[in-house]
């Protein structure tokens, strides 16, 4: 009797089997899908920045005027252990940048935001300030030390694209990042 039974479970195991297999296939074929969507969806920020810029102890930036393409995809604001703001984004070449500030020390904070770029003794002159340049294996970050604050451009863009985003920083709220 006992064999008889296996012999039963595992066909029952083997019919089950096709008859799921059979229903994924129907709900593939007849479910829409669109196999050319970005998986990648825009954030708005607006509220979190108007949110950090109420919390933080420092003048929280946020771009302003951008070109065409940028994608925000991103978007926190840590108000304890330094109080973190981050802030993601795609360029219009899909690689990604990160705007990254926090009161914590930055010899600590850098390497972590800028997957462990490493200063590099290089100043680049960005918007009239001078960001040091920091390079890594996988981002490369240009840094601004001010006021209590530090504030990271950070990513696997290029570097013209990183200054790019410094460029566009501002922390006075505009009719584009205000809340609604």
């Amino acid at each position: 009797m006992a064999s008889k039974r296996g012999k039963q479970t595992v066909r029952d195991m083997f019919l089950s089997m096709l008859v799921i297999t059979a229903v994924a296939g129907v709900v593939y074929i007849f479910i829409p899908h669109d196999d050319k969507a970005d998986p990648v969806k825009a954030v708005d920020y607006r509220v979190e920045l108007a949110t950090a810029r109420r919390a933080a102890p420092y003048p929280v930036v946020a771009p302003d005027g951008l070109a065409k393409g940028w994608k925000p995809t991103s978007v926190s604001y840590q108000g304890q252990d330094g109080s973190g703001w981050h802030l993601g984004f795609l360029d219009p070449d899909r690689k990604y940048v990160a705007v990254e500030q926090s009161t914590s020390p930055a010899r600590k904070y850098v390497p972590e935001v800028s997957r462990d770029a490493r200063d590099t003794g290089r100043t680049r002159e960005v918007a009239g300030k001078a960001w040091q340049v920091w390079e890594g294996s996988k981002y490369d970050a240009l840094v601004l030390h001010a006021d209590g604050v530090t504030t990271v451009v950070t990513g696997s863009a290029p570097a013209d694209r990183l200054a790019e985003m410094a460029t566009a920083l501002t922390a006075e709220p505009s009719a584009a990042t205000q809340a609604p």
